[in-house]
């Protein structure tokens, strides 16, 4: 049983793709609680699992066995609509690539989604968040006409809008400069302090790793390391 302060629990959940007679196992049987409001770092090397792990916790990818509770639903029994639904307003997702739509300006970008949820004052929000992220001089600009770092303010924006429970980040920083990459982590950051989400991102920074409350070092599909950093 899932305890009330817990918006993921995971047990033995496993992952594994390619054809039946050549299976690949990718996530080999994860245990993992995870507290609400949480700051949670993603560490390993490239192949371990981590993006893997966090597609099946984000409800991008269905795990292949195991039980898995996000945000009180039952993951492991929701087919891809069904998670897709379940996604919508409770989980925000950063990744490396930015993602937005090119032919969108920034705030159709991160009203758009919620307009599609059916969201009142979808434009409103956007407008908020983004301001709230610095770029309300940049509402009407388009993708090819903001910096990398600017986009991925739009990104952070577009997670944070319909103030989800819970925000995932693969490797945020990832095509970034060093300067911009630690502007944004601290606007990630902050962003998160404000909504009181849940935080789990992956990076190979072992400086952000320590501003996090727990580390999880992963190793061949599985969790290895599970440290409290605080």
């Amino acid at each position: 049983m899932t305890s009330p302060n817990q918006i993921i629990s995971a047990r033995n959940l496993t992952l594994t793709l390619g054809q039946e007679d050549a299976p690949v196992d990718i996530l080999r049987g994860i245990d993992l609680d995870v507290r609400q409001g949480e700051v949670l770092a993603l560490l390993g090397p490239s192949g371990s699992g981590k993006s893997s792990l966090m597609a099946v916790l984000s409800g991008l990818e269905r795990a292949s066995g195991g039980s898995l509770s996000v945000s009180g639903q039952d993951f492991s029994t929701l087919d891809e609509d069904a998670l897709a639904r379940a996604r919508r307003g409770q989980i925000g997702i950063v990744l490396q690539a930015f993602h937005l739509l090119p032919t969108m300006t920034a705030l159709e970008n991160v009203a758009t989604p919620m307009e599609l949820a059916g969201e009142d004052n979808a434009q409103a929000r956007a407008k908020s968040e983004l301001e709230a992220v610095g770029l309300g001089h940049r509402l009407d600009h388009y993708p090819t006409q903001l910096s990398g770092g600017e986009q991925q303010r739009v990104a952070i924006a577009r997670a944070i809008a319909p103030r989800p429970g819970l925000i995932f980040a693969d490797e945020p920083t990832g095509n970034l400069d060093v300067a911009t990459g630690h502007e944004i982590i601290e606007l990630l950051f902050a962003r998160r302090v404000e909504t009181g989400a849940t935080l789990l991102v992956i990076t190979h920074d072992p400086e952000l790793a320590e501003r996090c409350d727990r580390v999880l070092t992963m190793a061949d599909g599985r969790i290895a390391i599970d440290s409290a950093t605080k």
